[in-house]
């Protein structure tokens, strides 16, 4: 979860969350912009980079600080399981989340995401609203719902 940060300016002491990092690690332009689109309505969310390889994304999550990563099994060149695989080896900040959305929404991909470290598993086709969901309770400060069995 996202920590307050506490600022003083002309109307006093105000306590706010810092903006939620978001980053899209996706091989589709067209997947990737309806995402930002969908996205960008969350409040205090702000998107970080957008990338199409497994290479881009590993340099992207090592030079950044990022929150959540919204991350696709198929990519240009590599994969997200060979993200997550380099995620656990390499490491990635304590708090952050992988959300795995694919269309390749299959019990044996999901369980291996999950046991990679992936946080969540979503069907692009249908589940949509479900990233949205985790992105919005996270933005908020707020416990995302539990990642379902």
């Amino acid at each position: 979860m996202l920590e307050p940060v506490r600022e003083s300016g002309p109307a006093g002491n105000v306590v706010r969350l810092p903006a939620l990092r978001v980053v899209i690690i996706e091989d589709s332009a067209i997947i990737r912009m309806r995402l930002a689109e969908a996205l960008l309505e969350i409040p205090n969310l702000k998107i970080i980079g957008e990338v199409e390889t497994e290479a881009d994304a590993m340099r992207l999550l090592g030079a950044s600080g990022w929150d959540a990563a919204i991350l696709d099994l198929q990519l240009r060149q590599g994969t997200g399981l060979g993200v997550l695989k380099r995620l656990r080896t390499e490491g990635r900040p304590a708090s952050s989340k992988v959300i795995v959305f694919t269309n390749y929404a299959f019990p044996q991909y999901r369980d291996r995401s999950l046991s990679l470290g992936a946080d969540y598993f979503f069907d692009k086709s249908r589940e949509l609203h479900r990233v949205r969901e985790v992105l919005s309770d996270l933005a908020a400060g707020a416990a995302p719902p539990p990642a379902a069995p």
